[in-house]
């Protein structure tokens, strides 16, 4: 499996696990329980696959620079969290560093 499918899976899968935990309510709900444990087993998993190849720090600046923005995303779409101009900037500034570091850094596998 490529590396950075690999890595995508993974991020979905944390995101979706994420998103799911306001939904648990303290785990007492079964079915929101059951796609955290699920999302969070499969994204280690998949990140573990992408770490054949990736090196660890750049997988997880993606893994966290896409984690943070696509969470913050769906707190807006799912729970109605609002974000400012200033977190908006903050996001920006997080995916800008991703895009750094994958594409301009030499630590980056291409």
């Amino acid at each position: 499996m490529n590396a950075y499918l690999a890595l995508g899976l993974a991020i979905a899968a944390e995101v979706i696990a994420t998103s799911a935990l306001k939904a648990t309510n303290s785990f007492t709900n079964l079915v929101p329980s059951l796609v955290v444990i699920a999302g969070y087993g499969a994204a280690f998993y998949f990140l573990s696959v992408s770490l054949k190849t990736i090196p660890i720090g750049v997988a997880y600046a993606i893994w966290s620079g896409l984690g943070v923005t696509l969470i913050v995303l769906a707190g807006f779409v799912f729970y109605q969290q609002k974000i400012d101009a200033v977190g908006i900037a903050g996001i920006a500034l997080i995916v800008a560093g991703v895009i750094v570091l994958n594409f301009f850094s030499k630590t980056s596998v291409h």
